[in-house]
Parts: C-alpha cells; sequence; structure tokens
C-alpha cells in the first residue's frame, strides 16, 4: 500500500467514526424532541458509519498496511428544528463523498489500483447516503410546520431496518 493513499485512508477512518458521532449527537437532539423514529434512523446510521470505519480499517489490514488511529473532537451542535439536523446531515454526506471522491484521486494518481474495488464500494455507497438524506430533507420541508406531518413522519422514519447483530435490534 503506497504511503499517500495508507495516510488519508486512516484519515478517511476517522472521518467515519467522526461521522458516527455526529449521527448519535443528532440521534440524542431527536430523542429530546421526543421524535424516536429520526432518533432511531441516526442511530442506525451510527451504526453504519462504524461499519464503514472498519471495512476501511480491515482493507489496510489485509493490504499489510498500519492502521494509525486519531482523535475524534465533535463540537456540539445546536439545531433548532428537524429541518436543521436534516439539512447538517445532507451537508455532512456531501463533505464525506467530497472526501472519498478525494481518496479516489490520490489511488488513480498514485496507480494504485488495488484500492479502487474499496473505494468503488464507497462511492456507490455515497450515492445512497446524499440520496437518502436529501430525501429526508424534502420531506421536512414539505411538512413546514404542521405537527400532524412531523408524527407521520417520525413513523416512517422509525421503520428503516437495523443492521444485522447490532444493539439497536
Amino acid at each position: 500500500m503506497k504511503k499517500k493513499i495508507l495516510d488519508e485512508m486512516n484519515k478517511q477512518i476517522n472521518e467515519e467514526l467522526y461521522s458516527s458521532y455526529l449521527y448519535l449527537d443528532m440521534a440524542t437532539y431527536f430523542y429530546e424532541q421526543n421524535l424516536e423514529g429520526m432518533a432511531h434512523w441516526m442511530r442506525c446510521q451510527a451504526h453504519e458509519e462504524v461499519v464503514h470505519a472498519m471495512k476501511i480499517f480491515h482493507h489496510i489490514v489485509e493490504r499489510n498496511g498500519k492502521v494509525t488511529l486519531m482523535p475524534i473532537k465533535l463540537d456540539k451542535k445546536i439545531w433548532k428544528s428537524p429541518l436543521e439536523v436534516w439539512k447538517a446531515s445532507y451537508k455532512h454526506e456531501l463533505h464525506i463523498s467530497s472526501k472519498i471522491h478525494d481518496l479516489m484521486k490520490i489511488a488513480m494518481d498514485e496507480s494504485d489500483f488495488m484500492e479502487i474495488p474499496l473505494l468503488q464500494w464507497f462511492e456507490t455507497e455515497q450515492i445512497e447516503e446524499e440520496a437518502q438524506t436529501l430525501k429526508a430533507v424534502w420531506i421536512m420541508e414539505k411538512i413546514g410546520d404542521s405537527n400532524q406531518g412531523l408524527i407521520l413522519a417520525d413513523v416512517e422514519f422509525h421503520k428503516r431496518v437495523t443492521p444485522s447483530g447490532s444493539p439497536l435490534a
């Protein structure tokens, strides 16, 4: 594994673990608002982000690279509404997509083609992540100030399937 891509993949592990913390923070907000369905969705997403970090972790180990864990610092966010949380979630997914794009570019520039299957998986995953969070923003915008709409949306968000083996199951 080439040093430049190894260094960046270690940074990506940190990004994924930060994502997990961020989604747990969002879940906390939703629990405080008695929106358990949205909190459930965010907890599932937090779990998924840990799985992503472990996928990169395992890849580095398989390639005989050295995993270097870094501190995770979460700046506590204060949101004013569910819409604001979902907008932050979508914005964060755009950020993660840009990081995956950067990794792909480095792999290509370095002719480190062994990294491309993993990175392609993440590129495809980010399409789904962006679409889900953007749809949530759209739903929240359509709901506006409707408490009934918010309750119905919360019920729908609770339908997200928990990952197998998750403590959420």
